[in-house]
């Protein structure tokens, strides 16, 4: 049985993925954790999810607080707080912001839950999955970011539409950045367990406006609605499930990857991984030449933009 906290419970995609992982078997307690000053409105979310799992028969313990004693004995941590992107954003343009909000969260889930499993939502992830593993100290393979998880669902999704096929037939993944440098995996894209390039007609196939659909599917919700929520929402329960049912699932998430399977280092990025209840395990993959020339700048690009960020933060900590 597994504690869950959501840290930042108060927001949108938050709240939903308290009520989504809830159902969940294995999830004994599910704690809300907000910041100061928000202890009416957690009591009245922790409430009303009470009521819906009365509802639906739910047997899940619903326990919020804005300490971070609440913290511990969590065996997963889910990090979503962070100052939400506007439509006319990039990731990359909250940053700093969003680190500064990260490190202070990341030290104290180092200090009172060491030994859970932190999921990093909190955007632009990649980067800041690299703050919260470096400001939490914990083991790399215990910290992990959404990355382009929900990008690759997205594909999914556009393949499937386009070959009229039940999208469990689609199997195909992005790396790299959850952003403007993410890469498509065509070498690894299969219908049916066919590898895409042999399939009649994939000639007609529109690979780049795919993309760019999937680029652009944030800011336009976001820009319609106001917010992604239930996309990022289900992505994250997944994710949550396949470690408290301890599944071994491989999917693609933000990890710290090592030279001697990707060729780079020091950073975390998406990359195929092997997901369990001890932890995340990236697994090295083959990729054609032009994959490996687009992985190697978004890891760049990555990498640039962390080394700046933290070097801001230590700074200001020596302050």
């Amino acid at each position: 049985m597994a504690k869950v906290t959501i840290i930042g419970a108060t927001g949108q995609v938050g709240s939903y993925v308290a009520h989504a992982v809830s159902q969940f078997p294995h999830v004994q307690e599910m704690c809300l954790y907000g910041r100061p000053g928000n202890e009416q409105y957690l009591d009245g979310l922790a409430h009303d999810m009470m009521d819906s799992f009365a509802a639906r028969g739910t047997n899940t313990r619903v326990t919020f607080g804005t300490t971070p004693k609440e913290l511990r004995g969590s065996d997963i941590i889910v990090l979503t707080s962070g100052v939400p992107r506007k439509a006319t954003q990039t990731r990359l343009d909250l940053a700093l912001e969003n680190a500064r909000i990260v490190k202070v969260f990341a030290e104290q889930v180092g200090r009172m839950a060491p030994e859970a499993i932190l999921l990093v939502v909190t955007n632009p992830v990649d980067i800041m999955t690299t703050v919260a593993l470096k400001y939490s100290g914990m083991m790399p393979h215990r910290v992990f970011g959404l990355g382009t998880h929900l990008d690759s669902m997205r594909l999914k999704a556009c393949l499937a539409e386009f070959f009229n096929v039940h999208v469990s037939e689609i199997h195909t993944r992005i790396i790299g950045e959850h952003g403007d440098t993410m890469v498509p995996m065509w070498s690894a894209t299969t219908v049916g367990g066919i590898q895409i390039d042999n399939l009649l007609g994939v000639a007609k196939l529109p690979r780049e406006e795919m993309i760019q659909r999937v680029k652009s599917s944030g800011s336009y919700i976001i820009e319609a609605k106001g917010a992604t929520v239930y996309g990022p929402g289900d992505a994250i329960a997944t994710l949550i499930r396949t470690i408290v049912e301890d599944e071994n699932r491989m999917l693609t998430v933000a990890t710290q990857i090592r030279r001697e399977v990707f060729g780079h280092e020091g950073v975390c990025v998406s990359v195929p991984a092997r997901i369990t209840r001890g932890g995340v395990f990236p697994i090295g993959v083959k990729l054609s030449e032009e994959e490996e020339q687009m992985f190697a700048k978004s890891v760049k690009l990555i990498r640039d933009t962390t080394e700046n960020v933290c070097a801001v933060l230590d700074a200001e900590s020596q302050e």
